[in-house]
């Protein structure tokens, strides 16, 4: 079957000259992603080829992007390459998200905690644990990833927390951690830690304000529930 390729196309269809013209908001993401990875295999344009990953994925980024290497290799065309050019990208957009995150330089609430760790943590297969530190004036000083686990549950040392706040001379801490299950009621290891936490940092004059739970598209607060 003979095939044309992107640069055979009429101009107006093809992605890189489409861009050029129309701006990238008038891409759709099969040729977003084309662009990316720039020709597809004997049978099938860049663009079809994308068309046709995105679905397997039910049209969803969010699901691409916790794609692993392996994913791709049931498409032909998709080599190791171009299989890294794509998570790359995706990882890209995410720490875009996470960076616009922390402009909320100021925690109201549980939501604004969230808003800052949901892009990060969103498609994550495995448990991470992080501290968020801020000032007397509840502004964000950093945030801190203490431990990276397994599937459901990560091994978190106070003294590492403590220990983070005390070098940037936080006087509030929050814990964050991630449910990759979806569930996001708390264990029983999870409400031991909290106490632990706050118990410890009481000590060195530090306020434990929070400890939020996040899954995708959801989250628990231990303060918003009168856990702490």
């Amino acid at each position: 079957m003979n095939k044309l390729n992107i640069n055979q196309w009429a101009e107006e269809d093809r992605p890189r000259e489409k861009m050029m013209l129309k701006g990238a908001s008038a891409l759709s993401d099969a040729e977003l992603l084309a662009i990316l990875i720039g020709s597809g295999n004997q049978e099938e344009s860049a663009v079809a080829l994308m068309q046709r990953v995105l679905q397997a994925c039910h049209n969803d980024l969010s699901a691409l992007s916790k794609w692993e290497l392996r994913d791709f290799k049931q498409f032909k065309g998709l080599g190791e390459a171009k299989s890294i050019s794509i998570l790359a990208a995706l990882e890209l957009g995410r720490r875009r998200s996470d960076a616009k995150g922390l402009e909320r330089t100021s925690i109201r609430s549980s939501a604004d905690i969230f808003e800052i760790f949901h892009p990060l943590m969103r498609d994550l297969p495995t448990e991470e644990f992080w501290i968020l530190l801020l000032n007397q004036a509840n502004k964000v000083i950093d945030k801190v990833c203490i431990s990276k686990g397994g599937i459901d549950q990560t091994a978190v040392d106070v003294r590492l927390i403590l220990r983070e706040a005390l070098l940037q001379r936080a006087t509030q801490i929050i814990l964050i951690h991630n449910h990759p299950s979806g569930n996001i009621r708390p264990s029983k290891e999870d409400r031991n830690l909290t106490q632990a936490v706050k118990k410890s940092a009481e000590a060195m004059n530090i306020r434990l304000t929070d400890h939020v739970i996040v899954a995708d598209g959801a989250f628990f607060s231990f303060n918003d529930e009168g856990l702490m």
